[in-house]
């Protein structure tokens, strides 16, 4: 069983492990090309591509991350740290469709579309031990620093089931086998030159049944970065040439944060909200330098996920779209907004609390199915277990997927005793009899993840 893993700031939730510079021993050497920060950048593309929609802005898309590859997260040796449960499979599965994957696909594959250094590749190679997993990248840079990553993290049954490629996403169906059932491509086609063409060549490579990830930029949460983007564009014109100094893109930024008054509001945001993580100059790079964003709101997106051939399954923040956290002091407003339609709740979210909005993080699904488990005998029939992302079982106080508190109460953990003593083959009924919990609150803990349904 693939755990979840857990922030090493809980205790001894996860093994300590050394920040080193040297490959973990006995791993195979690689041949890769630098990655160090070039300055000038000259177009390189993978693509002589057929189906690249736009070459030059791919080229200089390319240039950018073989100059600062990108995340630029330390490399460790040992498993990686932590956890995102949208990287792991069933739970990804099961926030989408209510229910655990049945059957659960054999073999599993997995797609991570755009995998930049590796940080999600590993991440998907650890928690899903059955998985295949793919990762392609625009960029060689990028990749030989993911390639070093998952040497480092994941061991030789992880190596042996990962395979890395150069190649455009948009070259995804030219991907050697059958399709994919979960697919991960996070901070990726806001940067292609036909974000919709990229998505549709992601759908095309979905298994029936099976999940994309997406995660895509946010218009309002980002209107300060769009602004200091164009002034650095127009401080360094070259910029619309052949070639792309990154490095003198990123000089003039932080020149521009340096000396713009403390009151401006450019530089308030970027003290408040994005200063700690662009002291390293990669990610400054992809924040201010970069020379293709597409950002989204509300109506962009869907009109994007309509046209994408694939179905809405839900944010992977759902949290951030409650609003009861903004209306929450005005039950007569929350009520009234409550009772808009789906996308107009969304909207009043971004609308009314945009600095909370950077992205938006979701699932689209291909044939996908949702259990709602509104029947009551639906429901006692169904097979219960604990979630693996659940923490801190046997106590009285777990942590959920999101590390969100969940107190347990008597009868509570008397049905979780059932169907953690169950593995799996207990069903809600018999844990229900044992402990006397109502069915409204067994869907509560589903709700939050705290245990996994599986239908009869």
């Amino acid at each position: 069983m693939a755990f979840c893993g857990a922030p090493a700031a809980w205790g001894n939730a996860a093994p300590a492990r050394a920040w080193t510079s040297g490959a973990r021993p006995g791993a195979p050497l690689l041949t890769t090309p630098s990655t160090r920060p070039t300055g000038r950048a000259a177009l390189s593309m993978v693509a002589t591509s057929k189906n690249e929609p736009n070459a030059v802005v791919s080229s200089k898309v390319e240039a950018l991350y073989d100059s600062y590859p990108f995340p630029p997260d330390p490399l460790i040796d040992g498993d990686p740290v932590g956890y995102n449960w949208r990287w792991h499979y069933p739970s990804a599965y099961a926030f989408c469709t209510g229910r655990a994957p049945s059957p659960f696909p054999s073999p599993l594959r997995i797609l991570d579309a755009g995998c930049g250094t590796g940080c999600g590749t590993e991440y998907l190679v650890h928690l899903n031990p059955t998985a295949s997993v793919t990762g392609i990248d625009l960029s060689a840079g990028a990749l030989a620093v993911a390639t070093d990553r998952l040497t480092r993290s994941v061991g030789e049954d992880g190596l042996a089931r990962t395979t890395f490629e150069h190649r455009s996403i948009f070259d995804v169906a030219d991907l050697p086998g059958a399709g994919f059932d979960h697919i991960n491509c996070v901070g990726v086609v806001h940067h292609t030159p036909d974000p919709l063409r990229a998505v549709r060549a992601l759908a095309a490579k979905l298994n029936d049944g099976g999940i994309l990830h997406l995660f895509v930029y946010a218009s309002h949460g980002r209107w300060e970065i769009s602004l200091m983007q164009q002034a650095i564009s127009l401080l360094q014109p070259e910029r619309g040439g052949d070639t792309v100094d990154y490095n003198e893109g990123v000089r003039i930024g932080r020149e521009l944060f340096a000396k713009l008054p403390e009151d401006n509001r450019l530089v308030k945001r970027e003290a408040s909200r994005w200063s700690q993580e662009n002291k390293r100059d990669a990610t400054f790079a992809d924040m201010y330098v970069h020379p293709q964003e597409v950002d989204y709101d509300i109506p962009s997106l869907f009109e994007l996920i309509d046209q994408s051939g694939l179905d809405f399954l839900g944010f992977s923040n759902p949290g951030n779209f409650d609003l009861a956290r903004i209306l929450g002091n005005t039950p007569e407003l929350l009520e009234r907004a409550q009772a808009l339609p789906e996308r107009e709740q969304y909207r009043l979210v971004e609308l009314l609390d945009p600095d909370s909005v950077t992205h938006f993080e979701f699932f689209l699904g291909k044939g996908v199915s949702v259990t709602s488990w509104d029947d009551d005998q639906a429901l006692l029939a169904a097979k219960v277990s604990l979630s693996e992302c659940t923490h801190g079982w046997p106590a009285m106080f777990l942590f959920d997927r999101d590390y969100m508190p969940v107190e347990l109460g008597k009868a509570e953990h008397a049905f979780l005793t059932v169907a953690v003593d169950g593995k799996g083959a207990s069903t809600v009924r018999d844990a229900v009899e044992a402990s006397g919990l109502s069915l409204d609150v067994v869907r509560e803990l589903r709700r939050k993840a705290v245990i996994v349904l599986a239908e009869a």
